[in-house]
């Protein structure tokens, strides 16, 4: 059947909204969204309902819901399961949009490399110029930044010229942390930390007794007690850091990205069954992601 843009407008950003709150929709939410007049977006509603698209939920909690026939007019496939494809604009994620699919259009240009990113949202909500990135992708963790230059608000698609692609490696953080694990012993001095981080060419290293991790103790650490003319004879027990941020050997790389850049650390202890075994520093990912 033949929609019409404001129709196309009105149904998709009804199942975006649909998707994001799982409960029906008002009119007024839709029109605020789409920057149109209230009683435009309910008599279009009305039109919509009678050709089947969307169905409507009496009462004061009530609203708009879609069909699955909509979900089908506007070639579709969106279930609980399938995952979503954020877009970030100033890295913060754009709200009523994800990806549905990506076409690279220019990708053999030995200088330029243009795509086409279809919505499930509305187009409207990007302006000529705006930098974004897209991803990671559920396969093979793609992330792409750019420039838009383009939009068909019909179609819903973006169209951006790209500044950077990264696929994310997938694999756990075992095989890239450092092992096996130099570590310190509460007593230990900080003339012995310094000679194993000179020997290791290290800048840090955990605390550990009885198996169990104590502390971290860091050049910074050792650089502070010198300034506060602490003795190399000190026990490093007495200069380490006890909070001490672990994460699993199974946790995929990709996502301890984020963590070091919001918690402003620079390594992080890897256990398995509670027992450190590695330590993963922003140097290993640094190695992994040349372009981060």
């Amino acid at each position: 059947m033949d929609l019409s843009l404001i129709q196309r407008d009105i149904l998709i950003t009804l199942i975006t909204l649909y998707h994001q709150h799982s409960h029906s929709i008002k009119g007024e939410e839709i029109a605020d969204r789409i920057q149109r007049n209230p009683g435009t977006v309910r008599n279009q509603m009305q039109a919509l309902k009678a050709i089947g698209l969307v169905d409507g939920v009496p009462g004061p909690k009530g609203g708009y819901i879609p069909t699955a026939l909509a979900y089908n007019e506007l070639n579709l496939n969106v279930s609980g399961g399938d995952y979503d494809v954020p877009i970030r604009r100033n890295d913060e994620i754009v709200q009523g949009a994800n990806v549905k699919e990506i076409d690279f259009t220019t990708l053999c240009h030995p200088d330029v490399c243009h795509a086409v990113i279809k919505l499930v949202g509305s187009a409207k909500l990007f302006e000529i110029g705006d930098k974004i990135t897209i991803g990671p992708t559920p396969v093979n963790k793609l992330l792409i930044r750019g420039e838009v230059f383009g939009k068909d608000e019909v179609k819903q698609s973006l169209l951006i010229a790209t500044s950077e692609m990264i696929s994310l490696p997938k694999q756990p953080i075992r095989n890239y942390m450092s092992s096996p694990l130099k570590t310190l012993r509460s007593l230990d001095s900080l003339q012995d930390a310094l000679v194993l981080f000179n020997h290791e060419r290290i800048h840090g290293a955990p605390v550990i007794e009885d198996g169990l991790l104590s502390g971290i103790v860091t050049m910074s650490d050792i650089a502070s007690a010198i300034e506060n003319n602490l003795p190399l004879t000190t026990p490093v027990s007495e200069v380490m850091t006890p909070e001490v941020e672990e994460i699993s050997s199974d946790v995929k790389l990709f996502e301890v990205i984020r963590r070091f850049k919001e918690r402003e650390i620079g390594r992080l202890i890897v256990v398995e069954n509670k027992k450190p075994i590695g330590i993963l520093t922003q140097s290993d990912v640094i190695r992994v992601f040349p372009s981060l």
